[in-house]
């Protein structure tokens, strides 16, 4: 029986704890794959490759079911698999069984993506988005913040144990929302037998005549797929680039500087993310793509920066400004996104945005480990930030169509 809570609350409550889950394990994840496991740079990018192609092949699947059953129950079983992923990844340091993890949480992770976003659109009946998830961003700043904090001080005493306990809440999360999260506004796709194949492609079908149909939602594909192009090298190397670029020369464990890394940015983007808040509450779409135009060259520019440092501090102020700008990014993007996509088909469109994200992950991981490999990191951070450059174009383009 679900509880009386609503679904705003509840909302903030699963965007808040996941996003503290979430940076407390990865806080912690890649220092322990290098010191405990024992990784190289490509086998970073190789063991991230795995989750994405575990989420471009289950993404659509997951989001369809959101559609036709019941985005509710795949929210829930998105955060089991999510949970077992991680818990087993704390418990056993071996490349295989880590390779294994990836997959398992990635699948986890499809069933979650598009479907949070299109159960809290339809259940405020799609009304004041932007402000919703600014909202939801300054709360899962917050909850970052102090997963950092945390991640921290339980990673100084084992490196692993913050992924064991994340893993554990993921699973306690999933319980809480079996009985609180309400689904009060969901439709399923028109069809006489949801439960059939025939209607998966149905949905399917609906979701790619939907953004067909749309000039916006096409050049957005193309912004989605150069996302996922850019992410992969930059996630999965930029502490290991900081490592090997060196750190300050003090009596601090890595995982220390790491989570003074994050907290600085953390604090520095939530104090940015409000500012935008109050600005785009007095803006229409035209001054959006203005916002996404200038942050989008920024990070552009701080990522090549970010790759070409010689020293800690130009590592560390090139980072924490392309964190910044990251983050204050993400919630106008996702809002802009889902104004200009009807309720009925939004998971899934959304799911395959999700799929055509892990396309590029997929295809640039490989490329960027291997540049990294044989070039070095700063080499491959470089080109992921030359990969990033067209989405300023495309958004440029959309400039004068909105």
């Amino acid at each position: 029986m679900t509880g009386k809570l609503s679904a705003y609350r509840v909302y903030l409550i699963y965007a808040g704890l996941t996003a503290f889950l979430f940076e407390m394990i990865f806080t912690v994840n890649e220092i322990y794959r290098i010191e405990v496991a024992g990784f190289n740079a490509f086998e970073l990018v190789i063991v991230g490759t795995a989750l994405e192609l575990s989420s471009f092949l289950f993404e659509i699947p997951t989001g369809i079911l959101a559609d036709t059953k019941s985005r509710k129950l795949s929210v829930i079983i998105g955060l089991f698999l999510i949970g077992l992923g991680f818990l087993i990844e704390g418990l056993v340091p071996v490349f295989m069984v880590i390779l294994l993890c990836q997959v398992l949480w990635g699948i986890g992770y499809t069933f979650t993506s598009g479907a949070d976003e299109a159960w809290i659109a339809d259940e405020m009946g799609g009304k004041d988005l932007s402000r919703l998830f600014l909202r939801g961003a300054q709360v899962k700043q917050f909850g970052a913040l102090l997963a950092i904090i945390v991640s921290v001080l339980i990673g100084t005493v084992m490196i692993n144990l913050p992924m064991i306990i994340g893993g554990v809440m993921f699973l306690v999360l999933a319980v809480f929302l079996i009985l609180f999260m309400p689904e009060t506004a969901f439709h399923p796709a028109p069809s006489g037998d949801r439960d059939s194949f025939r209607q998966m492609i149905h949905t399917f079908k609906s979701g790619l005549q939907s953004i067909r149909k749309k000039q916006f939602l096409i050049v957005m594909t193309g912004v989605v797929f150069f996302y996922g192009l850019f992410s992969e090298g930059l996630d999965r190397l930029w502490i290991a680039h900081i490592l090997e670029i060196g750190l300050p020369d003090v009596n601090i464990k890595p995982v220390v500087w790491v989570g003074i890394i994050n907290g600085v940015a953390m604090v520095t983007s939530i104090i940015a993310v409000e500012y935008i808040k109050r600005k785009l509450e007095k803006t229409g779409k035209l001054q959006k793509v203005w916002l996404l135009i200038a942050i989008n060259s920024a990070m552009v520019l701080s990522i090549i920066a970010f790759g070409l440092a010689g020293n800690f501090t130009m590592a560390f102020s090139a980072y924490l400004t392309f964190y910044i700008l990251r983050i204050t990014n993400g919630p106008i993007y996702r809002a802009w996104l889902n104004e200009g996509i009807e309720s009925k088909v939004r998971a899934t469109v959304l799911s395959t945005y999700g799929q055509i994200d892990a396309l590029g992950q997929i295809m640039s991981g490989p490329i960027i480990g291997f540049i990294a490999l044989k070039f070095g990191m700063g080499l491959s951070i470089v080109t992921s930030g030359l990969i990033l450059a067209p989405v300023v174009m495309l958004y440029v383009y959309l400039l004068r169509r909105v």
